[in-house]
């Protein structure tokens, strides 16, 4: 698990993926003030929003590249062959995916408050929050990629699937900045449920696909 792990690491990375993410979550944040205008007041009291819508749309982008690739190189064909669980590929996978995305998103988020005008408390809990629920948006990219591998217009279909699911992640993550420790809890409570609920989801669509 853990090659399949540093493979997937290096793909996003080295593969262009994660520039991508990255670059489309600071495009979103940069043309946001435009659209708004220079009000700074205005910017800071919904800045921390935009920050989390930015961050669901931008981790959507890599999953048609997150299992596809694999089901069709019969990857997975030769997990499953040697004795690998495919609930437990599908966490590596999950991880890997975490793991390429979310601490430069969080690093970029500090020049997205700047852009903003969010003051350093709110950066903090925007940061605190991205660490809690975007476990929970790695976990829902993979299954929704798992669901979607093997079908037609894979990409239109993954954000009709993984949009509406990820709903609780942006509602808490964005209440987090203005409520107490309560919406932490309610932010990490949803993203644990997704990563632990997420790889069998992942795993039993991926067994389905190798058929």
């Amino acid at each position: 698990m853990t090659a399949l792990i540093l493979r997937d690491v290096r793909r996003g990375l080295s593969g262009g993926t994660a520039t991508i993410v990255i670059g489309f979550f600071l495009l979103v944040t940069i043309l946001f003030p435009f659209a708004i205008g220079p009000d700074g007041a205005v910017l800071a009291r919904v800045g921390g929003g935009v920050i989390w819508a930015a961050a669901l749309l931008a981790a959507l982008l890599p999953v048609e590249r997150l299992v596809a690739p694999d089901l069709e190189a019969g990857v997975f064909d030769q997990l499953a062959v040697r004795g690998h669980s495919l609930v437990a590929v599908a966490a590596a996978k999950m991880l890997a995916h975490w793991i390429g995305f979310a601490p430069l998103m969080m690093v970029a988020a500090v020049a997205a408050a700047g852009l903003l005008d969010l003051s350093a408390a709110t950066l903090l809990r925007v940061e605190l929050g991205l660490l809690l629920g975007t476990p929970g948006l790695a976990a829902l990219g993979v299954a929704t990629g798992a669901l979607t591998a093997s079908l037609r217009g894979a990409g239109a279909l993954a954000g009709i699937v993984m949009l509406p699911l990820a709903v609780p992640v942006l509602i808490f993550g964005a209440g987090a900045l203005e409520g107490g420790a309560g919406a932490f809890k309610l932010l990490a409570a949803v993203s644990l449920l997704l990563v632990a609920g997420a790889p069998f989801v992942a795993g039993g669509a991926i067994r389905a696909g190798m058929r």
